[in-house]
């Protein structure tokens, strides 16, 4: 299959790009040559292969569903600019 300069000035249209008339032969080759390389992939047996999601297999890390504090009360309440008892203080706002 070809891609004539008309068929491209149609699919630049299409497209909504502005090509000048002197850049439609460069366009119908670059669309040929895609054309070519798709016909190339028709090619290829792919009977029995998988689709992938990546190129290399790999699980999802697992962890076990416990329900835990966190361990690390200290650390963010470090951060906290008024921590009591715990917990985060924040001034009264409802009276």
């Amino acid at each position: 299959m070809s891609i004539t300069q008309d068929e491209a000035r149609k699919v630049a249209h299409l497209a909504r790009i502005a090509v000048d008339q002197a850049d439609l032969p460069a366009l119908a080759e670059k669309l040929n040559g895609i054309l070519h390389f798709m016909e190339q992939l028709n090619e290829v047996d792919v009977d029995g292969v998988e689709p992938m999601t990546g190129v290399e297999p790999m699980r999802l890390k697992r962890r076990q569903d416990i329900v835990t504090d966190g361990e690390m009360q200290d650390k963010v309440l470090a951060n906290a600019p008024d921590a009591r008892e715990g917990f985060f203080a924040v001034p009264k706002v409802v009276e």
